[in-house]
């Protein structure tokens, strides 16, 4: 009910429309129930194009070019959890597991700033993906000074954009309302600075005609440098193209065994049967194996078998071969 209707000031049900300015809206997708099957299922969107009612599977499998691919890690999650907030848990398994691989080839959904340092800090694995690039308004358009134009200098806490001008108040790290994104510093700038400043429209548009700055701490922000020019070399480039074979197993998994059509209902039972599905896929593809020239090694005797020969019990052949 609550999902549907709310109550105005007078305390009577109304029915719940579009967000507006004197109405609740509607509720958020990771709360709205979009199923009456299962009502733990949430709808998600990606772009214009893809959306789905239901969960989000993340499928990780290794890459090395002399053998097959084995799928090592299965994560089930809720269609609005942002894949970057699952990498920490798919890191956590594979150490238990010791299957941590030493590169992690990612896509762009799951690169972040912060999950990045703690992939490199606590086990020790470089996460390779796109990294979001500046989202200030200059550097999309290319035009007027972007944030990477501004010299930072930590030591002094201080910003001095490219007219020469200091910034004159900063605000040190504060969390973002993204649970994804790297806590910011903010530097600012007056408008006895950025007002009379003849560079001002290649700078700003605010209405104050002040410019704001925002960026990492310093080892964020180093790390955020390093990153984005290792990805313009074209060494990374072509070790960052072996990401593109998971595709097809995450087609495989679509298409070939029905990923995208849940058997069971909650988020629980779902991951079972992605469990299920990846072991199966495991088993298709290490069958296909060449058989080995080798003869395989005799199965040694159980300890039941040994108290039976030691006392010259008689038991079936068929036993007798297994251990010989």
């Amino acid at each position: 009910m609550v999902q549907n209707y709310h109550r105005d000031a007078a305390g009577h049900l109304r029915w719940r429309t579009a967000e507006t300015e004197d109405g609740p809206g509607l509720p958020p997708s990771s709360r709205a129930i979009v199923s009456p099957y299962d009502t733990s299922a949430r709808y998600a969107r990606h772009g214009h194009i893809i959306s789905w009612k239901g969960f989000s599977a993340h499928l990780t499998e290794t890459c090395a070019p002399d053998g097959p691919n084995v799928i090592t890690d299965v994560a089930t999650t809720a269609s609005t959890t942002h894949d970057s907030n699952v990498l920490p848990g798919i890191h956590i398994r594979l150490h238990r597991r010791g299957l941590l691989p030493d590169e992690h080839l990612v896509d762009a959904g799951y690169t972040s700033l912060p999950h990045l340092e703690q992939a490199a800090r606590d086990h020790q694995v470089t996460i390779s993906g796109p990294l979001r690039g500046n989202p200030t308004r200059q550097h999309r358009r290319g035009e007027g000074f972007a944030r990477d134009d501004f010299h930072i200098d930590y030591d002094r806490r201080q910003v001095t954009c490219p007219q020469g001008q200091v910034s004159q108040g900063r605000h040190d790290p504060y969390p973002t309302s993204s649970p994804t994104a790297a806590p910011l510093i903010v530097a600012r700038f007056t408008k006895s600075q950025c007002q009379p400043c003849p560079a001002r429209a290649q700078c700003t548009t605010s209405r104050e005609s002040t410019r704001t700055i925002g960026f990492p701490p310093r080892e964020l922000r180093d790390l955020q440098l390093r990153i984005r020019a290792e990805q313009q070399t074209p060494e990374w480039k072509t070790r960052y193209a072996v990401r593109s074979g998971v595709e097809g197993t995450v087609n495989e998994f679509a298409h070939g065994h029905g990923m995208r059509h849940c058997r069971y209902r909650g988020q629980s039972k779902t991951h079972v049967q992605h469990v299920l599905t990846a072991i199966a896929i495991n088993i298709e593809r290490l069958s296909g194996l060449p058989p080995t020239e080798e003869a395989p090694s005799p199965r040694r005797p159980t300890a039941f078998q040994n108290y039976l020969d030691q006392r010259e019990i008689p038991r079936p052949k068929s036993w007798r071969t297994l251990g010989t």
